[in-house]
């Protein structure tokens, strides 16, 4: 790569809060004629060094994340395998070793509270001391940058985690999706009247929203379509597992073992328990109605 102008982190969901640095680094190499790259990792650090902490929750998947930054328009974006091995590098190391040795950097662009290396021993001080040495530049990004970063992706997900899809897809800057193959269900929807598509996402990690019946825009191939989906476990039918249902209108197609994304666009109501069959139809026909509106609005 020529004249590698970098950055480091998650970038996880690539929102609206990351296009800061994204544009930073753009116009740091577009004055110096070199090209964008961009290191994250995989897994998610936390996930090796705390395995018995929370389960890490991502709001996208490597594939999406690759695919975001792409659509930024960044030149490289460099999966680096996260293992306890690469954790336990030095500082040292972990600058000469990885950053110098494998992307001759010209210019470092991070965050002032970035640390690397084992017990997160190094950081800018340690940048500033060897650029000179090593012959790149140092661009520091600053505090309150670095804190609306975190505050937007904290903002997110208890967003969608509380159902606000619209303050969620306001901060992503593009509508949160999910992603995953058409699988066989029980076909209770079709004696409904409302066949769905019943959808396995890849990445157990990835970020469901907040149980309920939401407005959505599907994806197929080249089709661009309407819908509705529940996210639940069925309460009607005393069922147990999570599960994701799209119904799609005025669509009739077979569709197993296709992959569907499946846009986020609005929440229509919670799950409820209904006493019979009939009443759970009636409901069904208002959230349709509900969502058509929404989504031609």
């Amino acid at each position: 790569m020529r004249r590698a102008v970098i950055t480091i982190g998650t970038f996880d969901g690539v929102h609206s809060g990351h296009r800061h640095i994204i544009e930073q680094l753009q116009e740091t190499a577009a004055a110096c004629d070199g090209e964008t790259v961009i290191i994250t990792f995989d897994p998610h650090p936390r996930e090796v060094l705390h395995p018995d902490g929370a389960p890490v929750k991502l709001l996208t998947t490597l594939d999406e994340k690759i695919e975001l930054l792409a659509r930024q328009g960044i030149d490289h974006v460099v999966i680096v395998p996260f293992t306890r091995a690469f954790s336990e590098l030095s500082a040292r190391a972990y600058l000469e070793d990885f950053l110098i040795e494998k992307f001759k950097p010209h210019t470092i662009i991070i965050g002032y509270d970035h640390r690397f290396g084992h017990n997160r021993e190094g950081g800018l001080e340690l940048l500033e001391a060897e650029q000179n040495r090593y012959g790149f530049q140092l661009v520091e990004i600053p505090q309150q940058v670095v804190h609306d970063l975190a505050v937007s992706s904290t903002k997110i997900r208890n967003s969608l985690q509380d159902g606000n899809i619209e303050l969620a897809n306001e901060l992503l800057g593009y509508p949160y999706f999910m992603e995953g193959k058409v699988v066989h269900g029980d076909k209770m929807g079709r004696q409904l009247g409302y066949p769905t598509a019943n959808i396995e996402l890849p990445d157990h990690r990835k970020l469901i929203p907040a149980q309920g019946i939401y407005a959505i825009k599907v994806h197929l191939e080249k089709q661009s379509l309407n819908g509705v989906m529940s996210i639940g476990t069925r309460p009607t039918f005393n069922g147990v597992d999570l599960r994701l249902e799209a119904h799609i209108f005025d669509f009739s197609q077979e569709i197993y073992d296709k992959v569907l994304r499946v846009e986020m666009i609005s929440y229509i109501r919670a799950n409820l328990k209904f006493d019979n069959i009939q009443d759970l139809i009636i409901q069904m026909d208002k959230d349709s109605l509900a969502a058509k509106s929404v989504l031609a609005s």
